[in-house]
Formats: C-alpha cells, sequence, structure tokens
C-alpha cells in the first residue's frame, strides 16, 4: 500500500470531495426519475404563481399598501421571495430535523466525520426549489424597469446584495429554527412561524403592521431588510415611525450577522443534543 505521505496531491480526494459526493449523490438521486421531477417541478412552480397571483388581486380592491402602488410592492415582493427561495434552495431541508431527530437518524449522522450541518444541508438538497428561484427573479427583472427609481451605481448593486443578503437573513433563520429542535420535543410549526412566516410577512409591505409587530419584524425576525426596506432605499423614501429607508442599504451586513448568531445557538443547540430517545 502506498504511503499517503509519497502519494501525490493531484491523486489525493480534496477536501471538499466528500461535500461533492454528498451533493452530486442527492442530485443524481432526482434526476433519475425525470418524470416525477418534473411534476415536482410543475407543482414548484403553480405555488409562486399563486403567490404572485394574491399580489395581484389585492390591487383589484386597493390603490395603495402600506403607502406603496401595485409596482412597487411587486418590487418588495419580488426581492423578498427571491430572498427566501435562495434560502429555501439551500437550507429549507432543515424544517425536518424533528423527524430526523425521533429516528435516531441525527445520531448517526454525529458519528460521521463531517459537520452535521453540512450533511443535513447537501444530504436533502431539492433541485425543484431552483424552479421557484429562477421564476421569482424573472418577476424582479420584470418589475424593476417600471419601478420608479432613480437608478445610481449604488442602487444598481443594492439589488443583487439584497438578494444575497436576503439569503443570508432566511438562512439564518432556518438554521436557528432547527437548532431550536434540539431542545423542543417538536417545535416544527413554532420554527415555521419564524421562517415561512417570517417570509410571508417580508413580502408585503411592513407599514401595514403594528408597531409592535414592526418592531418584532425588523430588530428580532428582520424580514424587513429583505424586501420593505430596501425597496425604500431605491425609491429614495423615508419609512414609518422607526423604519428610516436607510436601513435598507444594510441587508447583507444584517444577513451576516443573523448567520453568525444562527451558527452559534446551532453549536449551543448540537451540543445539548441527547440522542433521538429510542
Amino acid at each position: 500500500m502506498a504511503d499517503p505521505s509519497t502519494t501525490p496531491d493531484a491523486a489525493r480526494p480534496g477536501r471538499l470531495h466528500p461535500y461533492r459526493a454528498l451533493l452530486g449523490s442527492r442530485v443524481r438521486s432526482q434526476l433519475t426519475y425525470r418524470t416525477s421531477f418534473a411534476f415536482e417541478v410543475f407543482n414548484s412552480l403553480s405555488f409562486a404563481v399563486l403567490e404572485f397571483v394574491e399580489v395581484y388581486l389585492i390591487f383589484h380592491n386597493t390603490v395603495l399598501l402600506g403607502g406603496l402602488g401595485v409596482v412597487e410592492s411587486f418590487l418588495v415582493f419580488a426581492l423578498a421571495r427571491s430572498g427566501f427561495a435562495l434560502a429555501d434552495l439551500v437550507a429549507g431541508q432543515l424544517d425536518t430535523i424533528p423527524s430526523i431527530v425521533r429516528a435516531g437518524t441525527l445520531d448517526t449522522m454525529m458519528l460521521r466525520p463531517l459537520p452535521v450541518l453540512a450533511q443535513l444541508i447537501l444530504g436533502d438538497v431539492q433541485l425543484r426549489r431552483l424552479a421557484r428561484l429562477t421564476l421569482y427573479v424573472v418577476v424582479l427583472i420584470v418589475t424593476l424597469p417600471r419601478a420608479p427609481v432613480d437608478w445610481t451605481p449604488a442602487r444598481v448593486a443594492l439589488v443583487p446584495a439584497t438578494v444575497v443578503g436576503g439569503g443570508l437573513i432566511f438562512t439564518g433563520l432556518f438554521i436557528a429554527a432547527g437548532a431550536l429542535q434540539f431542545r423542543l420535543v417538536d417545535g416544527g410549526e413554532v420554527a415555521n412561524a419564524f421562517t415561512y412566516g417570517g417570509g410571508y410577512v417580508a413580502s408585503y409591505s411592513t407599514a401595514v403592521l403594528p408597531a409592535p409587530a414592526r418592531a418584532f419584524f425588523t430588530a428580532v425576525v428582520p424580514a424587513a431588510f429583505v424586501g420593505y426596506l430596501p425597496t425604500l432605499a431605491l425609491l429614495g423614501r423615508t419609512g414609518p415611525v422607526g423604519l428610516p429607508g436607510w436601513l435598507g442599504w444594510y441587508t447583507l451586513p444584517v444577513g451576516g450577522l443573523t448567520v453568525t448568531a444562527a451558527l452559534a445557538l446551532w453549536r449551543n443547540g448540537l451540543q445539548h443534543y441527547q440522542g433521538g430517545g429510542g
């Protein structure tokens, strides 16, 4: 047997090889059954279209929603849903942690020489979610030229920064919600209130919420940073009391802080995990 110390570097598996193998096996398993995969993509797109239609129908009964017209509201929707769909593609599978804990599968993952979080994320990537992300990005691209924005280089850069920052915010929320499962018997519904509930709130003007709810979805669950505040920054408008429009420029750093805090919660939760009980 060859001495590993004398094996050429090119012949050694890279550090990322286990992660590529996990991701590759998951992708291949979904593409093997193409008819099933096509139906999953269709269902995912149908759900996304219904969300879009919901916003459209609201403006059949009102001219302004939270101080924003139909085009501005579609901009909030497109920014928020693009960021959420990006996070859902990356980390949405973490909402299955309760069933994984009950089945004792997590105990097996902890024996492997890979981070548990990486195994959970890469082991159940859902390609159908990519279809939703694509649709939301298309809606964003169509909406941007119609929005009354005085475009500058900074505002152009703000759009992709907002989508990435929104993705980081909701990725952090998915991780934090997953960490919560280590301390609750079955906290899936509680966790979904912060992740999917936050995604729904982010899709509309935060100004429609009462002041306590606005504070919660800004300081605790930073959903306002995903769509509403960046839209105000793009439009050059001020927000309601307590929500100045310039906060919309800080979506990306807020996303970084959210992920950092969520990872700390994850490490703490994993340290206190005591097994599936089976």
